[in-house]
């Protein structure tokens, strides 16, 4: 299915679960995937006892991924014009992530339409730990 401009009112939303009870496990895949092995994220005895944090936590890359999966998920592969976060607060082992993407404005630019989202992801306990901005190509 094809997203279309008409069927996307400013003020719509979409909506989904992006990760529940995240795994450390998926934190250290994450790492070997990206490269970045900061102990901050793989390793508990320095980010407890040096760093003072109480557990590691995940990469913001890895939280802006998966919100980024479901925005492709939502407007379709290779739409996405712009996409822009910043993080702000930590991921936890144990967190539940939902993102919404809100539709701020539709409209036409080149000969090509477009979309403007405003994206958050938030915690189980309703804390925003991305807030962001995508623009999407539609038909």
């Amino acid at each position: 299915m094809t997203l279309k401009a008409s069927d996307l009112p400013v003020g719509h939303t979409h909506k989904a679960r992006l990760v529940e009870d995240l795994k450390r496990t998926q934190i250290v895949q994450y790492a070997g995937a990206s490269g970045d092995y900061n102990p901050l994220h793989t390793d508990e005895i320095f980010t407890v006892q040096v760093a003072g944090y109480p557990s590691v936590f995940a990469h913001g890359m890895l939280t802006m991924g998966m919100t980024g999966k479901m925005l492709t998920d939502y407007v379709g592969d290779g739409r996405l014009t712009k996409f822009g976060v910043r993080f702000t607060s930590q991921v936890w082992p144990g967190d539940t992530l939902d993102a919404v993407a809100t539709v701020d404005k539709v409209f036409e630019e080149g000969g090509h339409k477009l979309v403007d989202l405003t994206v958050t992801t938030t915690n189980q306990n309703g804390v925003d730990v991305l807030k962001g901005y995508a623009q999407a190509r539609v038909d």
